[in-house]
């Protein structure tokens, strides 16, 4: 059996402080969302991936790919969006199995008034933490991380 490349010490910090902090940085600002709006950030990041697209609309299989949510809980989420009348879903009349997801006015709204206090927290618990220069450089890491594991997962 070949010898795993074992983490230095320098490694395993960066690690683990990477691990730690990114899921306190989730919490946090989760729990910021939840006090103040009654939505949560897997739920925001819905709404902000919908606002991103034409019509407000998406096909729940790209939903599910760009939140990188699993559908059974993309489908949860949206369920729970739509009772309060946040998202409506569709068949899409050209593919007998797809199924679209609608941001409904009421969701735009809640989006315009949640974004401000969202973007503080992102700023006040990570940006403003940091340089511009480590900012961009995370920005340059994080990005060739997503690239690797979506080559690896094929999406």
């Amino acid at each position: 059996m070949t010898e795993p490349r074992w983490l230095s010490a320098v490694d395993q910090r960066a690690w683990r402080s990477y691990l730690s902090g990114s899921q306190l940085l989730s919490a946090q600002l989760d729990k910021e969302l939840r006090e103040k709006h009654g939505i949560g950030l897997p739920e925001y990041e819905i709404l902000v991936r919908l606002s991103e697209h034409e019509d407000r609309t998406m096909r729940m299989a790209l939903l599910a790919t760009d939140t990188t949510m699993s559908r059974s809980r993309l489908t949860h989420s949206v369920a729970r969006m739509e009772k309060r009348g946040l998202l409506e879903r569709s068949a899409i009349a050209e593919d007998g199995r797809g199924v679209n997801c609608v941001m409904t006015e009421a969701g735009w709204q809640l989006l315009r008034t949640v974004a401000p206090d969202h973007v503080a927290g992102v700023r006040d618990h990570l940006v403003d933490l940091l340089e511009p220069e480590e900012m961009a450089t995370l920005g340059r890491i994080f990005a060739r991380v997503h690239d690797h594991l979506r080559e690896l997962d094929g999406s």
